[in-house]
């Protein structure tokens, strides 16, 4: 039974679950949107949104505990200067997740997480252009 147990473990000892998590949220704030597998990110978004709570709180602690995770300042710059102001009215929510079919490969649900209110929006009926090969 897998009472109170919280996340999912993707096949790999906790160091590198934690690091695949922080890489996807820097590649997130660098690129405003990704492509993954659902189940990724749904985990990640939780992390993606402490980090613009941190930067929203403003303080060198905060700024600190951001760096933490991304571990490059100037993510933590572009965070605190460009991401925060743009959810000061928000109390959290600010990625959203859509799914985006199946990897041709392994069949594994994708899905596109991006941050709300961004200027590079995707809405749910376009989808990342993938190579069309025939079968």
């Amino acid at each position: 039974m897998r009472h109170k147990v919280r996340g999912k473990k993707f096949g790999r000892v906790s160091d590198q679950r934690k690091l695949m998590l922080k890489n996807l949220v820097v590649s997130l704030i660098e690129h405003g949107r990704i492509n993954t597998t659902v189940a990724k990110a749904k985990e990640m978004r939780s992390l993606a949104e402490k980090v613009i709570t941190y930067a929203k709180k403003g303080t060198v602690h905060h700024r600190r505990l951001a760096f933490r995770i991304l571990n490059n300042r100037t993510l933590v710059k572009k965070v605190f200067d460009e991401l925060a102001p743009r959810y000061e009215d928000r109390n959290g929510g600010y990625t959203r997740v859509l799914k985006n079919g199946v990897r041709r490969g392994d069949c594994a649900s994708m899905a596109i997480i991006e941050f709300i209110e961004g200027k590079e929006t995707v809405h749910k009926d376009e989808k990342i252009k993938t190579k069309d090969i025939a079968k």
